[in-house]
């Protein structure tokens, strides 16, 4: 009950402080489902600044689900080149087919049942397009209650996020939507994950037990980070005749049948005249590639490979950003 008071008395702060402080967003202000979608599925994962610019692009490309349900899958792959996690644009390919046969669900679990939506993206669909009282809980928002409520649960647990979406629920005002983001928002630019909080600007500074007992460090509590692993590859960029070699990926796994640049098999010099060589690192959630990037003038076209122009890349086949460092030598 101590714990339910809290919260009563912070959410109208929260409502106030966000009409006033809320970011200008390009997907803020619409209750489009469609939209609202579009914008949920591009932020899983991926961080504000890099999401704005592909979100206006991609809605003037597919402003609608059945603009989006008609378009080929490589189109949609390559509309989304570089903001990663390609298995979320499949998903939203997939799922669009649905919703431009049947119409938007307008209920949780007809959203939640849409392919690559779970509970944190169908709380937020819900919320911010139908002002539904359906909490949208994900890492920065038990950040954020774990420090107002000084709760030392642990939010990698299993029941963890049920227990703050139960919370949450008995809180709800009727701008559903607003208080939605109004929590996302706080954990964005005031509650922040690294660093000191800007406590100061938070409108729970008078409220917040973390704070007020001088110990926000200590939430949110988590289970220890496993170590990422670590994988060596040499990757390919063979040029043939003004043309360049790709590869298709494998359906299962990391970076699932998308378009590369070849990983080698043998030593470089056996595909040819070895020009240049370049170091590059990416980091995946789990695993880290180690890359020595090889461009070389390839003896033959060799079958195994798909052989495109730099235009044609660039204009049609979607390359993840693990190899952006080596676009460059595309010419």
């Amino acid at each position: 009950m101590e714990n339910l008071s809290l919260l009563q008395r912070a959410v109208p702060l929260l409502l106030e402080w966000y009409r006033v402080c809320k970011r200008t967003l390009p997907w803020r202000g619409t209750h489009d489902p469609y939209k609202v979608w579009v914008s949920e599925i591009m932020l899983q994962q991926t961080r504000v600044e890099a999401v704005k610019d592909y979100y206006v692009r991609f809605l003037q490309r597919f402003p609608t689900a059945e603009a989006l349900a008609a378009a080929d899958e490589e189109e949609v792959l390559k509309a989304w080149e570089g903001l990663g996690y390609y298995s979320r644009a499949r998903n939203l390919h997939k799922a669009a087919k649905f919703v431009a046969e049947g119409g938007f669900p307008k209920d949780f679990a007809g959203v939640r049942a849409l392919p690559g939506v779970g509970d944190y993206t169908a709380g937020a669909i819900c919320s911010i397009a139908y002002d539904m009282p359906c909490p949208a809980v994900d890492g920065n928002v038990l950040r954020v209650l774990t420090r107002l409520l000084a709760d030392e649960t642990n939010i990698d647990s299993a029941g963890a996020k049920e227990k703050f979406s139960a919370l949450l629920k008995e809180v709800y005002p009727k701008e559903a939507g607003e208080f939605c983001q109004a929590l996302m928002e706080l954990g964005a630019l005031v509650c922040l994950p690294n660093g000191e909080p800007q406590c100061l600007l938070c409108p729970w500074r008078e409220l917040c037990l973390a704070r007020l007992h001088g110990e926000w460090e200590r939430y949110p509590v988590r289970a220890p980070k496993r170590a990422r692993k670590t994988e060596e590859h040499t990757v390919l960029v063979l040029r043939h005749e003004g043309e360049y070699a790709l590869e298709k990926r494998k359906k299962g796994g990391l970076l699932a049948g998308l378009w590369q640049f070849p990983f080698a098999e043998e030593a470089p010099e056996a595909y040819g005249k070895l020009l240049k060589t370049k170091q590059a690192v990416h980091i995946f959630t789990h695993v880290e590639w180690h890359m020595t990037g090889c461009l070389i003038e390839a003896k033959e076209r060799f079958p195994q490979y798909t052989w495109k122009s730099a235009a044609e890349i660039g204009e049609k086949y979607a390359l993840p950003s693990a190899f952006k460092a080596f676009r460059g030598w595309l010419r």
